[in-house]
């Protein structure tokens, strides 16, 4: 699901040991992005409807009850859509859905009902088709493939409530692979990208299109048989036009959108087509905009749904876009200061979301000189200084972050010097974190590089005995970055 992080500074030249150390911990992140994605189940959704009451089904219902309804519908003639409206209420329970799917020619009496003439009928025939979607038993969704090509047909339709209730069965029946291959057959992302450009005005059909998309989105095979015909649509397009949140509707299309383009961003390598359309311009022109919500304290409940696609999609699109044009893509340099801000509102509520902000921000001063630049121009640096004590991960990429930044000039690691970072690295180099320690000297290195001054300092803070300590690690590779750290500049101190 996420990038590698790239962090490239002066110690990472030294010997092939830090290079096993990268390798092992690339594998690491390998195995905790296929855990995310593994855990990153689709879910099924439950429109309610409006025209009924909503008292809970009993889970008692008979199975002769079931029985009677179909018998019901199968002998009635107008008089239908009152059977047909119980029978949706019945639906909700599993297992009466299991009793009716094994009845003989139930769901040819349902899409019968569901193209017939009476658009009362339809509808609540939709509604039972919508409650059987919804079913837990892997049976069931199968068992309502005949009912597919005129949902999809469907999508084309002027009723806005009918199109959104087809569109969350559908997303729900996809979840099935077996369905999923008759609709990708059927035509289902040419008809989604129908249905949003013809209803792009409409946010709760484009939300309804959204989560459907999303949902074929996670398939395993996603990569290989969705992905390159949404890319091939206008699917892409119509989904960063929604990005923005509409004030009147709300947060959720937008959040629907963002999760659709984070799928796309992390399934594939090749970024060409998201990058053209402008995609990261897009997401961190928002995250801007919500890292100044959040820093003044007024996010909307649920605004971290946004953000996260947002920053994963920033994190994801940043590390395949030309280092050369990464600042022109990105747009503005008050991204650092946006992730800056998300990373400390919600480092106590959310550490993993906190943690992705910081992600980010690695990824971003990485590549770029300009956003390092942007770091201590306005004024973030100590701020992250400060974050250096929290652990969860976050410590270790923000420290990431720092050594970025030391990286890029020699003039970097003087500001940093006057910000406080050499006392800060002395606390970090007696933590039990080794991740840390091995950064923490790897950061070191470089800011005695830039002065002899430097060294001096970090002698009369303690550093000598610090890296005494060190001799008797158990770890092979922080021995030896303390040794040539003492051999190369302290010898003589």
């Amino acid at each position: 699901m996420w990038r590698l992080n790239k962090v490239r500074h002066k110690a990472g030249r030294q010997g092939g040991s830090l290079e096993e150390l990268k390798t092992k911990r690339r594998d690491h992140e390998k195995a905790l992005r296929q855990a995310r994605r593994d855990r990153q189940l689709v879910s099924r959704r439950l429109l309610p409807c409006e025209d009924e009451d909503h008292s809970e089904v009993t889970m008692d219902t008979g199975e002769q009850d079931v029985v009677d309804l179909f018998h019901k519908l199968l002998r009635s003639g107008p008089e239908r859509e009152p059977h047909l409206k119980a029978l949706s209420k019945v639906l909700r329970d599993p297992s009466a859905q299991l009793t009716f799917t094994r009845q003989e020619n139930s769901m040819h009496l349902l899409v019968g009902l569901l193209t017939g003439s009476s658009a009362a009928c339809r509808l609540q025939a939709a509604r039972c088709l919508h409650q059987l979607s919804h079913s837990p038993h892997s049976s069931v969704s199968p068992a309502c493939l005949p009912s597919t090509p005129y949902l999809l047909t469907y999508l084309s339709g002027q009723s806005i409530r009918f199109t959104e209730l087809c569109l969350y069965t559908l997303g729900n029946l996809c979840t099935d692979d077996v369905v999923k291959e008759k609709l990708l057959a059927q035509g289902i992302i040419p008809a989604l990208a129908s249905c949003i450009e013809n209803q792009r005005h409409n946010l709760a059909v484009v939300e309804a299109a959204a989560f459907t998309l999303s949902q074929l989105l996670q398939a395993e095979d996603a990569a290989e048989k969705i992905i390159p015909g949404v890319l091939a649509s206008s699917l892409p397009s119509h989904l960063l036009s929604v990005l923005t949140p509409d004030p009147q509707f709300g947060l959720a299309p937008a959040i629907e959108c963002a999760w659709c383009l984070h799928y796309l961003s992390c399934s594939t390598q090749d970024h060409t087509v998201l990058l053209t359309l402008d995609a990261l311009l897009r997401c961190t022109t928002l995250l801007v905009s919500l890292g100044g919500v959040v820093a003044a304290g007024n996010e909307e409940e649920g605004l971290e749904l946004l953000i996260c696609p947002l920053l994963r999609c920033v994190g994801n699109l940043s590390t395949s876009c030309p280092v050369g044009n990464l600042s022109a893509q990105v747009g503005d340099v008050h991204i650092v200061a946006a992730l800056c801000a998300i990373l400390q509102a919600y480092l106590q509520t959310r550490p993993a979301l906190a943690r992705e902000s910081a992600w980010v921000l690695n990824n971003l001063t990485a590549c770029s000189t300009t956003f390092c630049s942007a770091l201590l121009t306005l004024n973030m640096v100590p701020g992250l200084i400060q974050l250096l004590p929290f652990s969860q991960g976050i410590n270790t990429t923000v420290l990431r972050v720092l050594a970025n930044t030391a990286h890029k000039k020699k003039d970097f690691c003087v500001r940093l010097l006057d910000l406080g970072l050499l006392p800060a690295l002395c606390a970090t180099l007696k933590m039990a974190n080794q991740e840390m320690v091995t950064l923490s000297l790897d950061v070191l290195y470089m800011l005695l590089d830039s002065g002899p001054q430097v060294a001096e300092e970090f002698v009369k803070l303690g550093g000598l005995s610090l890296l005494e300590a060190f001799q008797y690690n158990a770890e092979d590779e922080i021995r030896r970055k303390a040794t040539h750290l003492f051999e190369r500049h302290l010898l003589s101190s």
